[in-house]
Parts: C-alpha cells; structure tokens; sequence
C-alpha cells in the first residue's frame, strides 16, 4: 500500500514543532480553501487532505499514535498485513502510552515493541516525476519467520509467561521513597519465556530476508517527497507488528528544466531578428506535446512566456502548473559578408526611436554630465 504521510501533506518535517505545523496548515489552508478556489475540485482535495493531516497532528496523542503506527493507526484492523490487530485509537492509545499513564492492555501484560520503520533512498528522473511510476526496489530487512510464524517458538510448542515478572514485562525496586520500574531481566520485557525458541530464528520470531517491493511513484512528486509502504520495515519481535519503509525521492537534474513546485522553467536563446521581428517558437514539454510559444516583436532578454498547463501535475490531485520561458536574446558572432552589409544598411537608418531605452540612457546620461 502506498501513502503520501500527513508531514508531507502539511510540508513539514517530522520533528517539526506544534507552532510550526500550525503555521504550515494555515497557509495551506487559506492556498486551497473552497472560498478562495471556487469550482476547482483539486483545490478542494488538496484542502480536505491537509485538514485532515492537520486534524491529527495538532493532537498530541494522535500525532504519538500516528509516528508509531502511520494510517494505521485510524484504521479498524490496523496495518492490514501486519502481524498484530488494531481494534482502534483507543487500543493505539493503551499501546503508546501505556506504560506512562499506569495502565496496561492485555490483563497487564507488557506489549511487544512494534518493528522500526526503515529508509530507502530512490532516484527518478524528472521524466518519471512528471508521469508517475511502478517500479519494483530489492531491500534487505528482517522479516517473520516462515517456520515459527514470527512466534520464536519451536513448531508444535509456545512461549510461557514468565514467571519472574508475571507476564507484566516490568519488575519493581524500592529505593528509599521511591518505586523504580524497569523491564524484567528474565523476559526482556516481553511478558513470555520460551522454553524451546525456534531453530531457524533462534527464538527472535524474525530472520533476515531480501525482500523484492513494487512501488508506485504518484505523479507529481518533488525533491524529499517520503512514500510510506506501510508494514514493509522491519519486523517486529515474537509477532509484533512491522514498522514501515519510507523511500524517500531524489529528482535528477534535468538538462533543459527546471522546477519550482509545479511551475517548469527553461531558458529560450533566441536570435535577434527573432527578437525584432516576432515569430513562433516550439517547445517539446514533459507531457510529450509540441507547444507552441508565441514571441511578441520587440521582446527583450530576460522578459518570461508562459504556458498555462504545461507545467508538473499537482501531486495527490487534478491539473498541471504553468511552463515559463524566460527569453535570452543572443547576439550574432558569426557574419557573412551579406549578413555585416545589411546590418550597416540598417545602422545607418537608425534614429534611436528603435531602441527607446538606449535613447533614455543616454539621454539621462548626458543630463547628469551636464549637472542639470
């Protein structure tokens, strides 16, 4: 399964603080509200789902919640094909904060550590930003055990509970006034022993595989954009769920464009005559088309032609952004002697109503000399 996060939604690292996260939503929020966008069903999306980002993340245990366990977290079943069920937030909730809070699921039974979540670094070319992409990537992580089915016990046997700590995971120490709680050191914390572990996993309920994953690369996507394959981390200890593998996307440089969110620039060298005289220049896009780029006579260095919807698509919605031509106007270096006739010819028509700001120039020059 393939999901763009809320961070990334919201424009935000991960560490990022409340304020921050705040502050980002609301500038988002005003970009793509339906008031502001009328009829437009992408801003609508866009503005659905970062609201909806921001729903969760603005809490502090959701936002817990959610950095443990992704979408899961809001959903029945949890991850899907992870190893362990959620019934819900709630479940979420006992699991996180648990152990802070006084209380503990399962009859007091400490809770196996969910597996950690994983990074992979993946490069695509702008091409493949502008279309999207399924691909496939070869990871090596570890993975349940086929023979114990991630339980860590021998087939045909099952873990104990511990009888040092009771199942709870945690023994207690008094020190003067105090009450120290750390996890037992007969069960690791687990809350079970097993008396005859497994012999391809050695009791772990994990082995290390390479895993072959298919990616989907959403269309639209940027420079740090993250991709969570949910489930797809490492896997979690004795049947604990498995964390989730974050690729996170690198694009080329392009040798013609280049982009600023979903705008395409590319600079357009053009001869001058061109630049005197008008004509009509042809772009090859991204999306395969031919467009045609019309250039006003008289236009100067510097000056940017735009196309409307030729640019990179909207992540995670409809339509594309703008194609921006900046215009460079190049002067001959190379005349032949018909070329250098012509444009003597033409020198000697001149009167400076040609150039106007040249004209200024100069004129503003010779008043500055002169003190007036």
């Amino acid at each position: 399964m393939t999901e763009i996060d809320y961070y990334e939604l919201l424009e935000c690292e991960r560490t990022a603080d409340a304020a921050t996260i705040k502050s980002s939503y609301r500038k988002l929020a005003m970009k793509y509200h339906p008031d502001k966008n009328a009829g437009c069903k992408d801003s609508e999306a866009r503005f659905k789902a970062v609201s909806e980002a921001y729903d969760c993340l603005k809490d502090p245990q959701k936002r817990a919640a959610y950095d443990r366990f992704g979408h899961a977290a809001f959903r029945n079943g949890g991850g899907g094909h992870q190893a362990q069920d959620f019934g819900g937030f709630s479940d979420i909730f006992e699991s996180v904060f648990g152990e802070f809070m006084g209380g503990q699921r399962g009859g007091g039974r400490q809770q196996t550590r969910r597996g950690a979540d994983l990074r992979y670094d993946m490069e695509i070319t702008l091409e493949e930003a502008f279309h999207g992409k399924e691909t496939e990537i070869t990871v090596d992580i570890s993975a349940p055990c086929d023979t114990c089915h991630g339980t860590g016990s021998k087939p045909g046997t099952h873990a104990h509970t511990c009888q040092h700590c009771h199942g709870h995971g945690k023994v207690r120490a008094q020190q003067g006034f105090f009450v120290v709680e750390r996890a037992c050191p007969l069960c690791h914390g687990s809350g079970q022993v097993i008396t005859d572990p497994c012999g391809d996993c050695r009791g772990e309920g994990r082995v290390e595989k390479t895993k072959t994953l298919a990616v989907s690369i959403p269309p639209g996507v940027d420079e740090g954009t993250r991709v969570r394959l949910t489930g797809e981390g490492e896997a979690g200890a004795r049947g604990a769920p498995a964390g989730d593998l974050y690729i996170f996307l690198h694009v080329k440089r392009h040798a013609i464009f280049e982009r600023d969110g979903t705008t395409l620039f590319a600079r357009a060298p053009i001869s001058f005559t061109t630049a005197a005289l008008g004509g009509v220049m042809a772009i090859p896009g991204l999306d395969g088309k031919r467009h045609e780029v019309k250039i006003p006579a008289g236009i100067q260095s510097g000056k940017q032609l735009k196309q409307r919807g030729a640019g990179m698509p909207v992540l995670q919605g409809r339509g594309h952004g703008d194609l921006v031509i900046q215009i460079e106007v190049e002067t001959p270096t190379k005349l032949t002697t018909r070329q250098r006739v012509l444009l003597e010819e033409f020198r000697e028509t001149e009167t400076g109503e040609e150039c106007p700001q040249s004209q200024g120039f100069f004129s503003r020059l010779k008043s500055v000399i002169a003190g007036e």
